[in-house]
C-alpha cells in the first residue's frame, strides 16, 4: 500500500465511527476474519491478502476493502499483543453483535472465510479454525432466522 494511503487510513481508522458509513458492519466482518486468523497463532501477510480479496468481493471498492484489512489487522494485533482482547472475547463480541443486530448473520459468508483455512501452520490450528467456521455456520443459522 502506498504511504499516502496508509496515513489516510490510519487517521480515518481512528475516527472510523465518524467517517465510515456502516462502520459497525465492517467491524463485524473484521472480527470474523480476525478470529479465524488468530486461531492459527502464526500470522502471515498472505492472510491479510485473502482478507483484501474478500473485501473486494464484498464491497467492490478498494478503499473500503483496505479499511477492512486495517480493521482486521487491528483486531489481530490486539489479540496477539494481549491488549485486553483474546479469541474467546472476540467470539463473545461476535455473538453479542448478533444478539443486538441479528441481520449481521447475513454477513457471515463462509465462502469468503474458508480460504483462510489453507493458511494454518499446523494440523491442530487447522482443526481449531474449522471448529470456529462450524460455530459461525451455527450462529448464521440461529440468528439468520430471527
Amino acid at each position: 500500500m502506498p504511504k499516502r494511503f496508509k496515513l489516510k487510513h490510519y487517521i480515518s481508522n481512528a475516527f472510523r465511527e465518524l467517517f465510515l458509513y456502516h462502520h459497525s458492519s465492517l467491524e463485524f466482518r473484521a472480527k470474523l476474519f480476525a478470529t479465524i486468523i488468530v486461531a492459527d497463532g502464526e500470522v502471515e501477510e498472505r492472510e491479510f491478502d485473502l482478507v483484501k480479496e474478500a473485501g473486494m468481493k464484498i464491497y467492490n471498492d478498494e478503499d473500503r476493502s483496505d479499511t477492512l484489512v486495517l480493521t482486521t489487522r487491528e483486531y489481530v494485533n490486539k489479540v496477539l499483543d494481549n491488549n485486553g482482547l483474546d479469541i474467546d472475547k472476540l467470539i463473545d463480541d461476535i455473538i453479542k453483535d448478533l444478539k443486538e443486530m441479528p441481520r449481521y448473520a447475513k454477513k457471515i459468508d463462509i465462502e469468503l472465510l474458508s480460504p483462510l483455512l489453507e493458511c494454518h501452520s499446523s494440523y491442530e490450528a487447522g482443526v481449531y479454525q474449522e471448529r470456529i467456521i462450524e460455530l459461525f455456520i451455527k450462529l448464521k443459522e440461529e440468528y439468520g432466522s430471527v
